[in-house]
């Protein structure tokens, strides 16, 4: 624990940012990192409440009053080193994770939970900063080779454990760089893209070999994977989108995914050239954004920055409370209206309760979004959803992106080569050894959960390596 009176003489204090009219002239990260002295008394608040619930709110088991202590005590590395112990990639969730750890927090319950999320990405900062991240070269060589298929977080995480535990690892990515959707579905302005890439070169350190440009299940057989590999796991992700079925949707230019505009930002920030043809851009353009989750969010941001008319986004659930019944939800993670850093950058308004009817425009073009207020009412024990009598409206709208989840991994080529079965439309394996329904075949992170955080995705990479080493080696030592 930190200092026994801290959370009694110390208020939480969130890490600054720039301002919105400054911020959105840019894409690069504008959180200002607090000083030492600043964490260190965050850190101090970490109470001894006995049982730290904070524990159950992260998936990857970080052991946080541990490392609160150590940067009250201004043992950086030793907080850094039980940081590495449970997570990965701590850089990652430090700036993206919700932070569940913080809604778990026994000073949640006043509204005053420990700042876990900045101390966690403080440390991190720090370590690299000073040079502590260093390869783990593991002493022996086990002889066996492991294809990791897919590297967004889940298949970086189980890459890297196995290579540590002493296999030859080849991570393959159908994109033409390394890092799945923290590469292509994270803005830079939420995560900059050079912390994957010192990941990319301590992991090539430890043994790890990428193959970016290699679609599995497309350019190259996945009979060919399986007949070269003693193992293979798949961490494809999630990635088939869910669409708005409705007129106008396929006849009309201008409906397009959410990943599909986040994906081409992300590659001009990269120094790419977007075709003509091919470019998505709301500058000077209406914006509607269906969806009211994080992605819909990073697609708010995207716009704003690239100087769209306006924008407004569309969810069709109610809108939350402001606050939650913490003696009804805590220490679980609170269904309540968050605002993120991008709703304040000047988004024009937020509609909830409300559904899209259809699209319409004129010259093969969209001009209007047609929806109607719904309301939500439970029958029988399920949520069901009707119209609003006289309650259509319609939003200017010349450009329209669909940020409403995904609903199962691409079952195409890869999958259905391999046959592996499904559940759910995911695929199929348990939780404690992750091996599919194919022979040295495993799966891990929203591919096999279905979409998720990349906290979980990192927390079933880790434990994925461990059942892979297990089923290679008889037994393992690497953490689960």
């Amino acid at each position: 624990m930190g200092k026994p009176t801290g959370f009694m003489e110390l208020e939480r204090t969130e890490r600054h940012t720039a301002a919105p009219g400054d911020r959105i002239q840019h894409y690069r990260e504008f959180t200002l990192s607090p000083s030492d002295a600043e964490v260190a008394e965050q850190g101090s608040r970490c109470m001894d409440c006995g049982i730290p619930f904070c524990h159950n709110g992260c998936p990857v088991n970080n052991i946080i009053p541990d490392w609160n202590d150590g940067v009250y005590r201004g043992d950086w590395q030793q907080a850094l080193d039980i940081l590495h112990s449970t997570n990965n990639f701590p850089e990652f969730t430090g700036r993206i994770c919700p932070a569940p750890c913080e809604a778990a927090c026994t000073l949640n319950l006043q509204e005053q939970p420990v700042t876990i999320k900045s101390i966690e990405c403080a440390i991190i900062d720090k370590g690299w900063e000073m040079g502590w991240v260093k390869p783990q070269i593991p002493e022996k060589r086990s002889g066996k080779r492991v294809a990791v298929i897919g590297s967004g977080p889940s298949g970086l995480a189980c890459a890297q454990q196995l290579a540590r535990a002493g296999h030859e690892v080849v991570v393959y990515e159908k994109n033409d760089r390394i890092g799945g959707l923290l590469r292509y579905g994270i803005p830079d302005f939420k995560m900059e893209k050079s912390h994957i890439d010192r990941r990319i070169a301590q992991m090539q350190a430890e043994g790890v070999s990428f193959r970016p440009d290699s679609h599995i299940g497309s350019d190259i057989p996945a009979q060919k994977i399986l007949a070269e590999f003693d193992a293979v796991v798949l961490a494809v992700g999630s990635e088939k989108a869910r669409d708005l079925e409705v007129p106008g949707r396929n006849e009309l230019q201008g409906v397009y995914y959410a990943m599909d505009f986040l994906r081409q930002q992300n590659k001009r920030n990269a120094g790419d050239t977007i075709a003509d043809g091919e470019a998505i851009s709301a500058t000077d353009k209406h914006v509607v954004v269906i969806g009211g989750g994080d992605t819909g969010s990073d697609c708010i941001g995207t716009s704003i920055r690239q100087g769209a008319a306006s924008v407004v986004q569309l969810e069709i659930l109610p809108e939350p409370p402001v606050k939650e019944n913490k003696l009804m939800t805590w220490p679980l993670w609170p269904n309540k209206l968050r605002t993120t850093s991008s709703h304040n950058e000047g988004i024009k308004k937020r509609y909830f309760s409300v559904n899209t009817q259809s699209v319409s425009g004129k010259d093969g073009k969209i001009t209007q979004l047609n929806a109607v207020e719904v309301e939500w009412k439970q029958e029988g024990g399920q949520w069901k959803m009707s119209e609003k009598a006289g309650s259509a409206f319609s939003l200017d709208a010349d450009i329209v992106f669909l940020a409403m989840g995904f609903v199962h991994p691409v079952h195409e080529g890869l999958l259905k080569e391999l046959g592996v079965e499904l559940e759910r439309n995911n695929i199929k394996a348990n939780d404690r050894q992750y091996q599919t329904s194919v022979d040295k075949v495993f799966a891990a992170g929203d591919g096999r959960r279905g979409q998720s955080l990349v906290v979980w995705a990192i927390r079933e990479g880790r434990q994925a390596a461990r059942a892979v080493d297990e089923f290679l080696m008889g037994s393992s030592e690497l953490p689960r």
